[in-house]
């Protein structure tokens, strides 16, 4: 993102043939329409006392007007306008007007800032420029002082800051009628944190569409949202213009007699400048995005100031409560906001209960559903069908009299069920009375029942262990329910979750074996459900199918969480089993490519890729994938090959400096976790590392100059085995001078040779002078002289030892 650039004043040279206010420079892009909205927000009058300003110290007194305009498209037009004094012909009324505009979304895309945060921001300038194009400005722009900690601050030193919720709520009003809110105060810097106040205290999507500007002359010619002024001015509010503007009046203490405060208003102001922030980031989680009125806000701000710690006040909890059963869009999260109302207001009446436990079990918050279903009437609970509380359930009826009563009972009362829940209890009363209704009778309440299921939500627990058991003990409802899901997809798309929804997923392979594409979808829920099945799964819906390659949609509703994507494993499952002899869909090619190049995330990811990659290139396998994904998998199983046969460490090295190594992941996660393991195992050839150390990328050749140093200081005292004795003489004849090494690597090569020089023995000292002579003969006979001298020391302290053994005594006579 990046915003255009216009410098507008009265100057000599600029975008107009003759001197005068013009557009003095632009950027390359900056359109007519733009320049003409720049050009009729930018005209600034000075207040009277200070048109005739010409020193700095004068001019920086004069209001400085931080005009913001969106437009209706998306841009966003912003300006920074300073009086400059006099313009070059030495004429007193000239201005400078800096502005800046762009075409997408302003305040996401500028690093988060709200337009009033721009306020004395380093990014404008009064100078003219020297040239008549300017270059665009890349975001983030630059902030100035404002903050919310800065706003709380001068609002608790401010006389007025009492005024703050009326303020809010006219700015809500002037959003919501396009009307205008006039604030005037001694200084625009005082007037630009009154609007970084209110701007913080908006919802940020209305704060976006704010409009404003910290000082106009001439509010009443204006009819932007907020109109800064000062004393000085000429506000010239007439009649007319009292349901036009709202005045706050801070210099002069003269305020709007009744300006009507919503509730929000009141919670707005209550939470505070200094903690809305966080509030707001909180509430994204609790809206849907399509609100717009007070109203539509009050509820979301209100729970999300619960969660937070809040004392609500009775409307905010009203407004929380009306809310919550509409509220389908927080899913889980209802249950959470039924809980943090309950757990601080224990004076709720049964409607505000009712209304939380729906939203609990709606939420699935099973234990939170139950304290607040315990707290209810136990009215709400009254019989088995229509009878009382605890009420016994039904027992075989054996007497035919009495049978034929209960059936007629139990007809007559199928028509006065009011909800599922009673149908479902009537079905299970026929069940466990032995009732014998007309079989054409229980079948058609079975499927109207099943079908009525199927198109509801929120079942509680109570009604789905009831169907679970009506499901089980009665056939005709089983039937009917397998009839109903087939009626939902022949007469509706999009119902790939049916069989993850109740009461579908009662049903089980058994009731669907004669509706192949009902077993299809049930096989879906099951893999979402345990995904290790999936790719068994997979082939079951292909035999069904007669198919021997998945499709694309196949493949997305069978993997759709977390994303549509193979493990390694499962990749390598279902290429063992597709038939190598066959072509396979398009999409097999493309889920194999995303497969193979995914990102690997440890060694156990390594080592399932390579099987992956292995088991893709056999005969008729390779065929169904894309050539750059056949070049990843030779050049993976290559690089592997190469690290488990390689001979020398430079060579090995040589085969990873490859391009594709930053392109894909798999040989990219071979040189990251198994190239240096290898390398230290290996004999280097000193002549190559010595030259190609240079090659070998900042990465690995840090981790190999450290390792080896690592592995030569804790051999000190023990055998040097070749290997390590080639990686040593290797490093230490690096000619750094020649070789450009970075410093710290450099450094590493040094403490080597000092090391080595100082602490190993004779012996492998003498080695490493012989083995550097080929290279470096000044190199060579340091080492000579330091193992000279270690032998030298070592014969002394022989000398030294020999001399201060005690002596045993004299010996006796004839000894």
């Amino acid at each position: 993102m990046s915003f255009q650039q216009l410098y507008y004043t009265s100057c000599e040279h600029g975008l107009s043939p003759s001197a005068g206010f013009q557009f003095n420079a632009v950027s390359e892009q900056v359109s007519a329409e733009t320049r003409l909205r720049v050009e009729g927000l930018a005209g600034y009058e000075p207040p009277r006392s200070l048109a005739e300003s010409d020193t700095p110290e004068l001019l920086a007194r004069c209001p400085v007007n931080l005009c913001h305009t969106p437009d209706p498209q998306g841009g966003a037009t912003t300006l920074c306008v300073r009086y400059v004094g006099r313009d070059s012909a030495r004429r007193f009324g000239n201005y400078f007007a800096h502005a800046l505009y762009n075409e997408g979304e302003f305040t996401p895309d500028s690093g988060g800032l709200l337009a009033i945060e721009l306020w004395d921001s380093p990014v404008w300038t009064a100078r003219v420029a020297e040239t008549t194009e300017i270059p665009e400005l890349p975001a983030p722009l630059p902030r100035g002082p404002l903050s919310p900690r800065s706003a709380r601050a001068f609002l608790r030193a401010h006389p007025h800051a009492e005024q703050l919720p009326a303020l809010l709520a006219a700015v809500f009003a002037a959003l919501a009628e396009d009307g205008s809110v006039v604030v005037i105060d001694d200084t625009t810097d005082r007037i630009a944190h009154w609007f970084a106040a209110v701007s913080y205290l908006l919802p940020p999507p209305l704060a976006r569409t704010l409009s404003f500007a910290t000082y106009l002359f001439r509010p009443t010619r204006s009819r932007l949202h907020l109109i800064g002024t000062v004393p000085g001015a000429q506000p010239d509010f007439g009649p007319d213009d009292e349901e036009s503007y709202t005045v706050f009046d801070f210099s002069a203490g003269r305020f709007p007699e009744v300006v009507p405060t919503h509730h929000l208003v009141r919670l707005l102001t209550r939470i505070g400048v200094g903690a809305i922030r966080s509030v707001w980031s909180w509430t994204a989680e609790y809206t849907h995005g399509q609100e717009r009125a007070l109203g539509d806000w009050h509820a979301p701000v209100a729970a999300a100031a619960a969660a937070g710690g809040t004392e609500l006040t009775d409307a905010d909890i009203r407004a929380v409560i009306d809310w919550l059963p509409g509220a389908g869009h927080l899913g889980p999260r209802r249950a959470a906001v039924a809980a943090d109302i309950h757990h601080t207001h224990r004076d709720l009446d049964d409607d505000q209960l009712a209304a939380l436990s729906a939203a609990a079990e709606t939420g699935g918050d099973t234990a939170l559903h139950h304290e607040l279903e315990g707290k209810l009437h136990q009215s709400r609970i009254r019989a088995y069908v229509t009878g009382v509380e605890n009420a016994p359930g039904p027992v075989p009826i054996t007497h035919p009299t009495e049978r034929e009563r209960a059936t007629a009972l139990w007809q007559r009362m199928l028509g006065e069920a009011a909800n599922s829940r009673q149908q479902v209890r009537l079905l299970l009363w026929a069940v466990g009375a032995r009732l014998a209704p007309p079989p054409e009778l229980l079948t058609a309440q079975s499927l109207d029942l099943a079908r009525a299921l199927l198109g509801s939500s929120g079942a509680g627990p109570g009604l789905r262990e009831e169907v679970a058991h009506l499901v089980h003990t009665l056939p005709e409802f089983r039937a009917g329910l397998a009839t109903a899901a087939q009626e939902v997809l022949d007469e509706r798309g999009g119902q790939e979750q049916l069989f993850a929804q109740f009461p579908a997923t009662l049903l089980s392979e058994r009731d669907l074996g004669e509706r192949p594409r009902l077993l299809e979808y049930y096989w879906r829920a099951q893999a979402e459900r345990q995904p290790a099945r999936t790719v068994g799964l997979l082939f079951r819906i292909l035999e069904v199918r007669g198919q021997a390659s998945p499709d694309a949609e196949l493949l997305r509703g069978l993997w759709r969480q977390p994303s549509p994507a193979w493990t390694y494993e499962e990749a390598t499952e279902i290429a063992r089993r597709l038939p190598s002899d066959q072509p396979v869909d398009e999409a097999v090619a493309e889920w194999f490519d995303r497969a193979v190049k995914q990102e690997v995330r440890d060694e156990e990811g390594l080592r399932a890729c390579l099987v992956l990659c292995d088991t893709l290139t056999a005969p008729g396998r390779d065929a169904w994938l894309r050539a750059v994904t056949r070049e990843c998998v030779r050049t993976t199983l290559q690089l592997d090959t190469a690290l488990r046969e390689a001979t020398e460490a430079t060579a090995l090295a040589r085969a990873f400096r490859i391009p594709q190594i930053d392109a894909w992941a798999a040989p990219r996660a071979l040189k990251h976790y198994r190239l240096l393991p290898a390398m230290l195992r290996l004999p280097v050839d000193p002549a190559r590392l010595r030259t190609e150390i240079g090659e070998f990328g900042f990465s690995l050749a840090d981790g190999y100059l450290r390792s080896v140093y690592q592995a030569a200081v804790t051999s000190d005292r023990g055998h040097v085995d070749g290997v390590l004795f080639s990686q040593v003489t290797g490093v230490i004849a690096i000619n750094y001078e020649r070789v450009p090494l970075p410093l710290a690597h450099v450094e590493i090569v040094r403490g080597l040779r000092r090391h080595t020089a100082e602490h190993w023995r004779y012996e492998d000292l003498d080695r490493l002078a012989r083995a550097l002579r080929p290279y470096s003969a000044r190199l060579a006979d340091e080492y000579q002289q330091h193992a000279d001298n270690r032998l030298g020391r070592v014969k002394k302290w022989r000398r030294k030892l020999t001399q201060r053994r005690p002596s045993d005594g004299p010996r006796p006579e004839g000894g």
